[in-house]
Parts: C-alpha cells; sequence; structure tokens
C-alpha cells in the first residue's frame, strides 16, 4: 500500500508511526535531487558584493559617417533637383515651341497678306502703267502715220453687211484725203460715199447704212481695248486743254498738240 508522502510524490520519505503526515515543504531534500545547488555558507552575507558591469553607453555616429551622410544627402537632393528642373525645361521647351509655332504661323499669314495685296497693288499699277504707255505709243503713232485711218476705213466698209445700202463713211476733215486715196477701192466695191465729219476724231471713222451703223471711231476702240487690260483709261485725259467739252473729241491740232 503506497503511503501518504508517496501519494504526495516524495517516494524516499516516509512517514513517522502514528504521526501526522508532514506537510510536503517540511521534508528533507536527498542530494540526488539538489543537482548543482551549492550549499549555503555562513559568511556570504557579509562578503563583497561584485558590481554589475554596466551597459556600454549608446554612442552617435562620427564625424566621418555624418558627413558621408551629408554627402549621400546633397547627391540625392542634387539628383532629385536635376530630375525636376529637367522635367521642367522639356514642359518648357514644349510649351515654347508650341506659341512660337503659333506666332510664326501668324506672322506668315500676315506677311502672305501683305505680300498678296502688294502684289495686287504692284500688279494694278503695272496694268495701268502698260495702258497709258499704250494710249502714248498710239497716239504717236497716229500722228507720225496719219494714213492708218485708211486701214480703218477699210476694214469698217467690209464689216458692213453685203446688203446694206446707201452707206457712207464719215471722217475727220484732215483724214478726208487720206482714206480717199488709201481705201478707194473698198469704198468704190461697196458704192460708199465719204464725208468729212468735225466731231470724228483722226484716227477712226463711223460707217452709215440702212441696215445699222458702225462705230469706229478711235475713242470707242481705245476703250474697248484699255476695258480688256481692266482699266478705264480714256483715249483724251481729263486734263488736257483742248478737249472740247462738247462732243468729248479733239481736232488734228489737239491730237498733235497732245503729242508735244
Amino acid at each position: 500500500m503506497t503511503s501518504s508522502s508517496e501519494r504526495r510524490g516524495f517516494p524516499n520519505v516516509p512517514a513517522p508511526e502514528g504521526g501526522r503526515p508532514a506537510s510536503a515543504y517540511a521534508r528533507f531534500i536527498p542530494r540526488e535531487e539538489l543537482g548543482d545547488v551549492q550549499a549555503w555558507q555562513p559568511g556570504a552575507f557579509g562578503a563583497a558584493r561584485r558590481p554589475l558591469p554596466l551597459r556600454a553607453e549608446a554612442q552617435g555616429p562620427s564625424e566621418a559617417q555624418w558627413q558621408a551622410r551629408i554627402a549621400a544627402a546633397r547627391k540625392d537632393g542634387y539628383e532629385d533637383g536635376y530630375r525636376d528642373g529637367m522635367a521642367a525645361l522639356e514642359g518648357f521647351k514644349k510649351s515654347f515651341t508650341t506659341q512660337l509655332s503659333a506666332r510664326i504661323g501668324q506672322l506668315v499669314e500676315h506677311f502672305d497678306a501683305q505680300l498678296a495685296h502688294v502684289e495686287a497693288d504692284a500688279a494694278e499699277a503695272v496694268a495701268q502703267a502698260a495702258v497709258l504707255l499704250a494710249r502714248q505709243v498710239l497716239r504717236q503713232e497716229l500722228r507720225l502715220h496719219p494714213d492708218h485711218v485708211a486701214q480703218v476705213a477699210r476694214e469698217a466698209v467690209n464689216a458692213v453687211m453685203l446688203s446694206a445700202r446707201e452707206v457712207v463713211v464719215r471722217v475727220h476733215p484732215d483724214d478726208l484725203p487720206l482714206v480717199a486715196e488709201g481705201a478707194a477701192e473698198a469704198l468704190q466695191a461697196r458704192g460708199a460715199r465719204l464725208r468729212a465729219d468735225a466731231t470724228v476724231q483722226r484716227g477712226g471713222c463711223r460707217v452709215e447704212s440702212d441696215v445699222g451703223s458702225i462705230d469706229a471711231l478711235i475713242d470707242t476702240r481705245w476703250h474697248r481695248a484699255a476695258a480688256a487690260l481692266g482699266h478705264e483709261v480714256p483715249w483724251t485725259p481729263a486734263t488736257d486743254p483742248t478737249r472740247d467739252g462738247s462732243t468729248g473729241n479733239t481736232s488734228g491740232a489737239d491730237l498733235e498738240a497732245d503729242q508735244t
């Protein structure tokens, strides 16, 4: 039978006979159960106590480490600033290029418009100068070669319908002998009569018949030629002092005075 001490877990300490079982903390502990425990010595309380080793104080980074950290931070800041600056520069370049291109486009359009306007004005001036020069040359030619009126009379008579009757050719009195000599065959072929008319300007003629009339006046012919060139330049300048205000025509003397 197992004793109370054995039931309590202390197999080697028997309980005394007739006595009360001892407490679990009042028994002797065998050496083999003590292990490495050392016995207490009387002088243990008075012995000097060894001081505990002091923990090494935490030391901060050295100056070289601080310098390295500062250099690394400076480098990182420079790289970040350079990267941000390059990005901003690229954005500015794109924006500036866009604005500059738009501005240049506007300037080119404005320049083209101005150039077109100048070209139009120059073309107008050149055409007008050409018309004025042609008028001057023609007036000079009529002055030097008044017999050209005979050719004009021939063309006008031949333009009349063949069925026309009572054909009358009216020319300036100074041109009458020139037409009578230079256009005699054409006048005889159509049975046309030649008449002197002071209202007809030198260099031209007017043919009348029973079926109509042909206006071969120098002023009319010149007006058609100038209109074909896009200009309304009169044959006789408005400032011409010899201009006949009632008829709008000039005499042969007026034509010579204009050329001088």
